[in-house]
């Protein structure tokens, strides 16, 4: 197995992927974006987004897509937005060095956190992550908006 940056002509696999996670957190249907979008935001002049993948044999097994964010605390941070490796690879390590990947990336481009969200019932991956030494922060809330929110919100303005 190797662990590489991602590839334009991943980004087929790198959706699937996707559509794994999503069907995994039980909203299969949630998934909108396409391969066309992740080509376009991903690999442009200002890419929105960066992907590491695990490879066996040639194939894509599993992903890590991140990207940086700004803190009015920290400075230059990186979210970690999703990290799947397909079930039939889970256990082999491919989730593990991905995961180290992205740490050791983020400490070479000397950003001061990584963050990310797990479910709360996800606990293999909160006692991977706690056990990493990452801190799982329980006070804080996620908060989202989506157009339809985003619509009627600037409607009622």
């Amino acid at each position: 197995m190797i662990i590489r940056k991602g590839v334009k002509t991943d980004m087929p696999a790198v959706l699937a992927l996707i559509k794994e996670l999503a069907a995994f957190e039980k909203e299969p249907e949630a998934v909108v974006v396409t391969v066309d979008e992740l080509l376009r935001d991903g690999f442009g002049d200002n890419p929105l987004f960066h992907t590491f993948v695990a490879e066996r044999n040639g194939e894509v097994i599993g992903m890590a897509l991140f990207y940086y964010r700004y803190s009015t605390w920290k400075g230059k941070t990186i979210h970690l937005e999703d990290l799947i490796v397909k079930e039939q690879f889970r256990g082999t390590g491919a989730g593990s060095a991905l995961y180290r990947e992205v740490i050791k990336f983020a400490s070479e481009q000397k950003v001061r956190r990584v963050e990310w969200v797990v479910l709360d019932w996800n606990t293999p991956a909160i006692r991977f992550y706690e056990k990493s030494g990452a801190t799982i922060l329980n006070d804080w809330r996620t908060v989202q908006m989506d157009e339809k929110g985003m619509t009627q919100f600037t409607i009622d303005l």
